[in-house]
């Protein structure tokens, strides 16, 4: 077999790279649409000002601790934060906590135990903001 014949016999078992690049892309797309669709439902926005954003958000009903909705890096991040503006969401400005939740979790995840604390205190804060509000 020549080089070019494993190429294209590794192209018909695997599929194209090509092809399949863009279905990853395609993919990747659909999740971050869907995750920013998630955002302006979040209680709370927790940043790093420039490059981590965690949406949370706190229903009894699905789950005993708050759950993350949405995170990101630089420019996810960025686009987190514009849609929670836009939203009126609170964007908390917490460094430790963002990029501890951000490596701690992932999408759809409750917080884990050792972040309840910091979590609860800012929650505190913006329940208590929310209340006066009204």
């Amino acid at each position: 077999m020549s080089k070019q014949d494993v190429k294209d016999e590794n192209k018909n078992i695997e599929g194209d790279p090509l092809i399949k690049s863009r279905i990853k892309e395609r993919q990747r797309q659909m999740a971050q649409q869907r995750m920013m669709s998630e955002v302006p439902t979040a209680d709370v926005v927790i940043t790093n000002p420039t490059h981590y954003s965690i949406a949370l958000k706190y229903d009894e009903d699905k789950a005993d601790a708050p759950f993350v909705v949405a995170m990101g890096v630089d420019y996810v991040a960025l686009k987190i934060r514009e849609v929670a503006k836009a939203n009126d969401v609170v964007r908390v400005e917490n460094r430790k906590l963002a990029r501890g939740l951000y490596y701690a979790t992932e999408i759809g995840d409750t917080i884990p135990e050792d972040f309840f604390q910091q979590v609860a205190e800012v929650l505190a804060y913006v329940y208590k903001l929310e209340k006066r509000a009204k």
